[in-house]
């Protein structure tokens, strides 16, 4: 499942070719859900999880602290325990917004699985190959039960 915000157009830019690497992987289901539309119910039907947001002043966007905040608590009883990547549209560094969802998703626990992948400034098409790619690595390590 790939969650994401995007105000710009950057971040969505991205999060479109993870899916595109996530669906390469055959027999794999992908969702790609707008942060402020994610729900718990998403979260438990994943077996594991990218994360996209634009960095707003040095941390994550509101819609995703806003999924955060409402599907923090009601997943404690479920220990989901997945695996997750991130990726940030940055005008700055963006290591801001990684830091701060690290620590939130620790607390799910979800774990990290490959480095964040930070885009700085105008998206490129090199850019856009890293995010397919990340999007292919979390889709095969789940179909290979690497993760």
């Amino acid at each position: 499942m790939i969650i994401y915000h995007s105000q710009s157009g950057n971040t969505e830019q991205l999060a479109q070719a993870a899916l595109r690497g996530a669906e390469s992987e055959e027999d794999t289901e992908t969702r790609l859900i707008r942060a402020f539309d994610a729900t718990l119910e998403d979260l438990l039907w994943c077996d594991g999880l990218l994360l996209g947001t634009p960095e707003n002043f040095g941390y994550m966007s509101g819609a995703l602290k806003d999924f955060f905040d409402r599907t923090y608590y009601p997943a404690e009883p479920y220990a989901l325990n997945r695996p997750y990547g991130l990726f940030v549209s940055a005008g700055n560094d963006g290591r801001g917004a990684v830091r701060e969802i690290d620590r939130i998703m620790l607390g799910y626990p979800m774990k990290p699985v490959c480095e964040a992948f930070i885009a700085r400034g105008e998206i490129t098409s090199e850019h856009l190959q890293k995010a397919e790619e990340l999007g292919q690595t979390l889709a095969s390590g789940l179909a290979f039960g690497v993760f």
